[in-house]
């Protein structure tokens, strides 16, 4: 199973992710593998410090202080390891649930296959076209943080709140 979604009344950008990692689902929550940038680059999309990896309640706060909602693509599916490649017997989110709660203006997805996944089956039900940003996955080594930074900060940045609480 996913883990539960991360939002709160002032979320307005929704990201996505494919599906949690071993190391995260270890951790019981997102982007948990050390070498991940996505918490590292959420901290310096915000101004937050970069949150300790066990530091859950940290991590919600980046999310939620900012008007944004944090979730998978995906609430189960057949995987091997952390391989993106892998995945079949796929079973979606409820974004409709979801979007029922929050009132979301956009959605990014954190890679390719989650853009791919929330396309075909989340789109079509939300209405909302998606913007495909590049992995902060450590398997996307090539592309450095400079450039996630500059990618995920033109797409975010107008959604990004000073603070919500």
């Amino acid at each position: 199973m996913s883990f539960a979604p991360v939002y709160n009344a002032h979320s307005r950008a929704l990201i996505l992710g494919t599906w949690p990692s071993p190391k995260s689902r270890e951790l019981s929550f997102y982007y948990g593998h050390p070498q991940n940038r996505f918490w590292p680059m959420m901290a310096a999309l915000t101004g937050e410090p970069v949150p300790a990896r066990e530091d859950i309640g940290a991590k919600k706060q980046i999310i939620l202080r900012h008007g944004l909602a944090l979730w998978d693509t995906l609430e189960s599916c057949t995987i091997t390891g952390a391989s993106d490649a892998s995945i079949r017997d796929v079973v979606p989110n409820d974004i409709a649930a979801l979007l029922e709660k929050v009132p979301i203006e956009a959605v990014f997805c954190n890679g390719a296959t989650a853009y791919r996944i929330y396309t075909k089956y989340l789109e079509p039900v939300s209405g909302i076209p998606a913007v495909k940003l590049p992995s902060t996955s450590p398997a996307n080594a090539a592309c450095r943080m400079e450039k996630l930074k500059e990618a995920w900060g033109a797409a975010l940045t107008p959604y990004i709140s000073i603070s919500n609480l």
